[in-house]
């Protein structure tokens, strides 16, 4: 039972995050500020090509491809001046969602005490959310 306490509370922040994301004013997220700004040891994002980063990256599930009409395209076609920094406030908005949520799931530390609550706070974190901040910081430009 405590497992699926855990399951269905991760599934209720992660969609309540989704629209937190949608709803915060993108004017808080500055891509040269803490903690999103590029730090030494990325080298630039070499750091994340190490990962093979280009390898999983577009395999990985992605909001913007299941409901786009919430999304702002991700190409930067057009008029790309314009769109860019709308497009580096919204990396930045996702590393902010998906470390919240890496916090948040923690929670299942009280939940499920003991091994299981670990295992499951640290999958969620780890599986679920780590490579989405990565991600964000690859594609954010430098």
């Amino acid at each position: 039972m405590k497992f699926w306490d855990c399951f269905w509370y991760l599934i209720i922040i992660s969609i309540a995050a989704f629209f937190i994301g949608r709803l915060l004013p993108k004017k808080w997220f500055r891509a040269e500020l803490f903690p999103y700004r590029s730090y030494g040891f990325e080298k630039n994002g070499r750091i994340y090509e190490k990962l093979y980063i280009r390898a999983w990256m577009n395999k990985m599930l992605d909001m913007s491809r299941i409901l786009p009409f919430m999304m702002p395209p991700k190409r930067l076609t057009g008029d790309c001046e314009k769109r860019l920094p709308r497009m580096i406030q919204e990396t930045c908005v996702a590393e902010f969602i998906h470390g919240t949520n890496c916090i948040a799931g923690l929670y299942c530390l009280w939940l499920y005490p003991g091994v299981g609550g670990v295992i499951i706070a640290l999958i969620y974190a780890v599986v679920f959310n780590l490579p989405y901040m990565i991600i964000q910081r690859y594609t954010r430009p430098q």
